[in-house]
């Protein structure tokens, strides 16, 4: 039986100096405002009481790993045990932020792919060193029972080429960071009484421009700000990446500049794969690469977990897919959907246009005329917006099959080609409102334990639809589908 081991003792430095960044950036500010000195003994005191509850931590928790079990034990005022089957072991990551990368180690955590509300779905192993930690997590995943997919091969998948961070300042991250760094320097100025005088300040630097114009430039400013931030947040989650299959059917992906990151999925897992072309990156030419699988929560749409592949040029990214899965799918021929759905579209865009244009309009005739000229200017711009997003989602719909995988692409502001295994869908939903019937559509849902659970053929042509979903998984539809026709019979 293996032995019981401790946790890196060098955990006792980082946590030493993380409670002195804390004391220092809060305590100099405390100290200029009140110019005493009591709080340099209440900094130490606040350094030494973390480091005794780490050492505490350290004392009192060790774990073990036997050809069975991953097990965790914390023995002090209170015993508890926490223990892991080998064989329910999906994922095994590292993390290691510049603290522990300075220190030589690392943050493993060792889940089961499984989601428990008695949070018994993972372990985490804070600190161990970094070899100690590798060799931990060969060992946990590392079975050679796992089957890989047919034509896949061991070795580096993709790695990253720094060209790609031209992708970044296309996303809706950019204004968001840009303007999200003006409203805290205005909150912060709030705090303080000064947020008319910043403002004022601001105005101010563009001299005897028209109040619209330093607005504008206000505005040109936030995306610059933003853009630099997009690109920054790429480098720090993206720097170093490499996609890597390695013995044993897993995928690992490495990334991170100052904290660097390990995230290792399991081919069994694995349902397929989705092609995410973003507007913005879309309309550079670039997508990322999603996987599909089971044990990812399914509110995560961050670039986290389940990112392969950061957004990149769409031929690397189909180049990813095929790679993952083994053979080329994410360029199938696709079937294109009835005209019926183009005109839903239309219709849907139009109105979600329509009534807050609407909406100004009116009140402007009841209150101000100013109103009326934003309705106006509103409908000048939006309406030919919305067509045209209309008009892209419905050349988007589509959906085919090839060889051991469905194809199922939708969306125009987030575009995503779905890659799903056959043997991955446990049935079918089919939804049909009122005006989809009376056009001949319908939507078909695939289910899936996997990704987000559901991917859908929008507004496709009912009859068609139907064929395919029978034919994609034989003998889900079959009891359904001969119901009618016995009931005919009758």
């Amino acid at each position: 039986m293996s032995e019981w081991r401790r946790l890196d003792r060098r955990t006792l430095g980082v946590t030493a100096l993380v409670t002195a960044g804390i004391a220092v950036s809060a305590g100099i500010p405390v100290a200029i405002g009140t110019r005493s000195l009591w709080l340099v003994p209440a900094a130490v005191l606040f350094v030494g009481l973390g480091v005794l509850g780490d050492y505490v931590r350290w004392r009192a928790t060790r774990f073990r790993c036997t050809p069975e079990r991953l097990e965790l034990e914390f023995r002090f005022a209170a015993h508890t045990r926490k223990s892991l089957p080998r064989e329910r072991i999906r994922t095994a990551d590292l993390t290691a932020n510049p603290l522990h990368r300075a220190f030589g180690v690392a943050v493993l955590t060792v889940g089961t792919g499984q989601h428990e509300k008695s949070g018994q779905s993972g372990l985490t192993l804070a600190p161990l060193a970094r070899a100690d930690a590798e060799a931990l997590r060969t060992e946990l995943l590392h079975r050679g029972t796992a089957t890989e997919s047919p034509g896949a091969t061991d070795g580096s998948l993709a790695s990253l080429d720094p060209r790609w961070i031209r992708y970044a300042p296309v996303s809706f991250v950019a204004p968001a960071l840009g303007l999200s760094a003006f409203g805290a320097l205005f909150k912060v100025a709030d705090w303080f009484g000064a947020g008319g005088g910043l403002l004022n300040w601001l105005l101010d630097r563009f001299g005897d421009l028209p109040l619209a114009a330093s607005v504008l430039l206000l505005l040109v400013l936030a995306v610059v700000l933003g853009v630099a931030g997009a690109a920054g947040l790429f480098a720090e989650m993206w720097w170093h990446y490499r996609l890597d299959r390695e013995p044993g059917g897993t995928l690992r992906v490495r990334r991170g500049l100052l904290t660097t990151r390990s995230v290792t999925l399991e081919e069994r897992r694995l349902r397929g794969v989705e092609l995410v072309e973003p507007l913005g990156a879309r309309l550079a030419g670039a997508a990322r690469v999603d996987a599909i699988a089971t044990g990812v929560k399914r509110d995560d749409d961050k670039s986290e977990s389940k990112t392969l592949l950061p957004a990149a040029p769409r031929a690397v990214a189909v180049d990813v897919a095929a790679r993952v899965l083994g053979e080329p799918v994410a360029d199938v021929p696709l079937v294109a959907h009835p005209r019926a759905a183009r005109g839903r579209r239309l219709r849907w865009a139009l109105l979600t246009a329509l009534v807050p244009v609407l909406v100004l309009l009116v009140l402007g005739a009841l209150l101000t005329d100013v109103l009326l000229v934003l309705g106006g200017a509103l409908a000048v711009v939006a309406l030919p917006v919305a067509v045209l997003l209309a008009l892209d989602a419905y050349r988007g719909l589509g959906h085919g099959s090839r060889d051991r995988y469905l194809v199922l692409r939708a969306g125009t502001v987030r575009r995503g080609t779905a890659v799903l295994a056959r043997d991955g869908v446990i049935g079918w939903t089919v939804k049909q409102s009122v005006f989809q019937r009376r056009r001949g559509l319908a939507t078909f849902t695939a289910t899936t334990a996997a990704g987000t659970g559901a991917y859908s053929i929008l507004d496709a042509d009912a009859g068609e639809g139907l064929e395919f979903a029978a034919a994609a998984v034989p003998g889900i539809l079959t009891p359904f589908a001969s119901v009618p026709a016995e009931a005919s019979r009758t």
